[in-house]
């Protein structure tokens, strides 16, 4: 009886265990990236890493979730080198709704061995910009643009005639068009409502990866996400133009301050760092290196009203300085709109800079008109007694 209630147990028990426990090394697994930015040198290397893990890993497909506004061409060349080099097959999708790939978004979406769209999203305006954002020449936007059309153009011959012509229009004409558009053009691959939808449409579909053949088994596959790591979030904060306006701001106005009260090193060593992190910004960004002139003239501004007999006339100056030096560094004409400070920053900043210096001229303009407490000056006049042993 013993014996036979042993065996059962054992029998129920190898029934409760689930039947995927076994073969577990052949479990489908999928990767996905989620990359909201401009596409930038972090931003090619947090895609680098993914489909480093991806190899290792020996996934079925690695997912790129893509929403950028475009960015630096270089970088996006090193994205595409990637993708097409890559011996695990990658599924470019545009999410979330309302989001876009535009610029050199457009590029890596038709690179990917798949790609995809979410509902209301928008892909194309690709034409080139200088690196400061500005138009540049005929000649040289000639070249830019024949070289993006090429490239494009491989890209996209596998799609057909439709899609190769919408893909060098988006780049010569700066077209861009919606999910719908991009799918009747055969420019995408399908339209998928959320990654559960796109894994089950990918299913069966035939792809070409380093120049074989292979058929994607997704349906079922175990997502994993794969998150930016600390260095490359803030890297790809720092291409936020916002962010480096205050570091740049920040860095000024310590070293300023070490410069004119000398001895302390916090402000001098919170002074390099924020200046040396504004600098990758500043090194990104499409910027006007004449704004930094008007910035620095309104910080010496404010020093020198503290100094002078002026009362408060400088510090207007400098405030007026500050506003528009710092819409010219970051705010030119051809800027793009994302690449662009929040001018309701710029003023808030400026005027509470003012303020605060106003504050410390006021002060130092107070203490000037007190007695003094301390030295022989506060003995003139006093009464005093004196005690003889």
């Amino acid at each position: 009886m013993f014996r036979k209630l042993f065996l059962w147990s054992v029998l129920l028990l190898l029934l409760l265990v689930p039947v995927s426990g076994f073969g577990q090394d052949e479990t489908r697994q999928v990767f996905a990236l989620t990359l909201d930015a401009p596409i930038t040198p972090a931003a090619a290397a947090y895609l680098e890493r993914g489909l480093q893990i991806a190899h290792q890993e020996h996934a079925e497909a690695l997912v790129l979730q893509l929403n950028t506004p475009g960015g630096s061409i270089d970088s996006m060349n090193r994205m595409v080198q990637d993708i097409r080099n890559s011996d695990v097959p990658v599924i470019v999708y545009i999410t979330p709704r309302g989001a876009m790939a535009a610029s050199a978004g457009t590029v890596i979406t038709l690179a990917g061995h798949l790609s995809a769209m979410a509902p209301e999203t928008v892909i194309g305006a690709a034409s080139p910009v200088g690196p400061q954002g500005e138009d540049i020449g005929q000649t040289m936007q000639r070249k830019v643009k024949e070289v993006l059309k090429a490239t494009a153009r491989s890209l996209a011959e596998r799609r057909g005639a439709q899609a190769v012509t919408l893909a060098e229009e988006t780049i010569e004409n700066a077209r861009a068009v919606s999910a719908k558009e991009a799918l009747q053009a055969n420019l995408v691959d399908f339209i998928a409502a959320n990654l559960s939808d796109l894994l089950e449409q990918a299913e069966g579909r035939e792809v070409v990866v380093l120049d074989a053949p292979r058929t994607l088994h997704t349906r079922g596959a175990r997502l994993s996400f794969i998150e930016m790591s600390l260095i490359e979030g803030l890297l790809v904060l720092l291409t936020d133009p916002n962010i480096v306006f205050l570091l740049l701001t920040l860095g000024v106005q310590a070293i300023l301050i070490e410069i004119s009260h000398p001895g302390g090193w916090f402000a001098g060593f919170l002074g390099v760092v924020s200046l040396a992190l504004a600098a990758y910004g500043l090194g990104v960004l499409p910027v006007n290196w004449f704004g930094f002139i008007f910035i620095i003239t309104s910080f010496a501004l404010f020093i020198l009203d503290i100094k002078a007999p002026t009362h408060g006339a400088l510090t207007a100056a400098g405030i007026g300085s500050f506003i528009a030096g710092a819409l010219v560094l970051f705010n030119s004409a051809a800027t793009p709109q994302f690449q662009r400070v929040s001018v309701p920053l710029v003023v808030a900043v400026g005027i509470f800079f003012g303020l605060m210096f106003a504050f410390i001229v006021r002060m130092g303009i107070k203490a000037m008109h007190q007695k003094p407490k301390t030295g022989k000056q506060t003995l003139v006049g006093r009464h005093g007694f004196v005690e003889v042993e």
